[in-house]
């Protein structure tokens, strides 16, 4: 017969509970940063006439957005690093839409993302960001950008939509 003698309980800790690291920018925003996005969404408050600049705020996320889908390539990159940080982001991040919309569709989109809006007042909206965008960026940004577009978005970034004549 065997005869054991019973021996202590060992017990192991558990591993001691460590908050995780809360997630960083790769790069982080500076107060420049945050002054060019206030800058924008207050010339997009003034072009669009809006009471609040969290109703600009809004609308530039909302058609920045929008945006962000329908450029592509070095344009992209272009118009992402010629905007502030927080605009550069939201066009930059929106996955490359499988077929380009009208500038009637674009509308129509960006209406159906803002709570109450007509075709009507999503025009108006989109012209005020598209316009405040085309005048931060520049001309030749514009044109690039607009040469990737379907035919009738130069209306929405403040410019006339001249057809070639044959």
């Amino acid at each position: 017969m065997t005869v054991t003698t019973p021996q202590p309980r060992t017990t192991i800790p558990a591993p001691a509970t460590t908050a995780a690291p809360s997630p960083r920018p790769l790069a982080p925003e500076t107060g420049a940063d945050t002054a060019r996005w206030e800058a924008l969404t207050e010339a997009v408050r003034e072009a669009g006439r809006y009471s609040t600049a969290a109703e600009a705020e809004r609308v530039t996320r909302t058609v920045l957005t929008a945006l962000g889908g329908h450029v592509t390539g070095e344009e992209r990159v272009s118009l992402a690093q010629a905007l502030p940080r927080q605009a550069g982001t939201l066009v930059a991040s929106q996955i490359p839409a499988n077929t380009p919309l009208s500038a009637r569709e674009f509308v129509e989109s960006v209406a159906s993302h803002l709570e109450d809006a007509t075709p009507a007042t999503a025009r108006w909206d989109v012209s005020s960001v598209l316009g405040v965008v085309a005048d931060t960026v520049g001309e030749s940004l514009t044109t690039r950008v607009l040469a990737q577009l379907p035919p009738g978005y130069a209306l929405l970034f403040g410019r006339a939509d001249l057809a070639a004549t044959a």
